[in-house]
């Protein structure tokens, strides 16, 4: 299972294999902001506290986007961060502004 946490709206959702976080976020009608779903504007940033084990590792575009110690953390653009397998993942949306 899936948790995500936007800003008002917390859910538990199925995991779904090759989904971003993004695409959950807004088929389970998460308020999760973003603008281009590309990684180009990192508005989906998220931190993933629990799981990040089930996701794929870091893309192109979020070594772009984030900064080496964020990703350390925990931070993902969440239209980059696809589910690889099934797991408990929970994520907060925390975007830059």
């Amino acid at each position: 299972m899936i948790m995500l946490k936007g800003k008002k709206i917390h859910k538990e959702v199925p995991a779904e294999i090759k989904l971003t976080l993004l695409d959950l976020a807004l088929k389970h009608e998460v308020d999760w902001g973003f603008s281009c779903a590309r990684g180009t504007c990192a508005r989906c940033r998220c931190l993933v506290t629990e799981g990040k084990e089930y996701l794929n590792e870091p893309t192109d575009e979020e070594w772009d986007r984030l900064e080496p110690e964020e990703l350390e953390e925990g931070f993902r653009l969440s239209c980059q961060a696809a589910i690889k397998q099934d797991g408990s993942v929970t994520v907060i949306h925390k975007p830059y502004f």
